[in-house]
């Protein structure tokens, strides 16, 4: 592995880094977007039931706050639970927009990376290309040494930089569209706590 590398020249380091940075946010999404974690089973019931049978206090605001991501928009529009409807909806469409904020984190970050990977490749392919036709002597000869040195780096960047980017994309769009889903599924649960809470729903 040393030796591709080695082979590839300095520009591949750009690239190696951008694929360390991916490789973490990946992981740190993928256990932070745990259904189980941001969404909770039974949640909506269990907040229900003990709105019914106790009221909100303020320990249960905290409570909720702190469970979850679900909770803390729960727990927006609780604190508002003897407003109108409307202002109860607008605190929780407010919760949502910085929970949805919360969950895009480092998004932006891997999706750059996929973006960039392949620039990255290009530039090294540009570099190696450069000491390609830095190899040719004036006098029309050229550096069998150095000719094969550049190759190795336009190829191998090239081929690292598209190695890079494909997961990076991949993963990026899983987690777009996993949020966009948790989100609408976060909407759809605090809109049947607001008319549960009014009387207008039974669950």
């Amino acid at each position: 592995m040393f030796a591709l590398i080695e082979a590839a020249g300095w520009p591949i380091w750009l690239i190696i880094i951008a694929s360390i940075i991916a490789v973490g946010v990946i992981g740190e999404r993928a256990w932070t977007l745990r259904l189980s974690t941001v969404t909770p089973r039974g949640l909506l019931p269990k907040v229900i039931r003990e709105c019914r049978e106790r009221g909100v206090s303020t320990d249960m605001l905290v409570r909720l706050h702190s469970h979850s991501p679900l909770g803390q928009v729960f727990a927006a529009g609780l604190k508002n639970v003897k407003s109108t409807r409307e202002v109860m909806k607008e605190s929780i469409e407010e919760a949502g927009r910085a929970v949805s904020h919360d969950l895009d984190r480092y998004l932006t970050t891997l999706g750059t990376i996929a973006s960039m990977s392949p620039l990255l490749g290009l530039f090294g392919t540009v570099i190696g290309m450069i000491e390609i036709f830095g190899s040719n002597s004036p006098t029309g000869g050229n550096n069998p040494a150095q000719l094969a040195h550049g190759i190795s780096v336009a190829l191998y960047n090239t081929a690292f930089g598209i190695l890079v980017a494909i997961p990076s994309m991949i993963f990026y769009r899983y987690f777009r569209a996993k949020v966009d889903s948790m989100v609408v599924g976060m909407e759809l649960q605090a809109l049947k706590l607001v008319e549960a809470v009014h009387g207008e729903r039974k669950v």
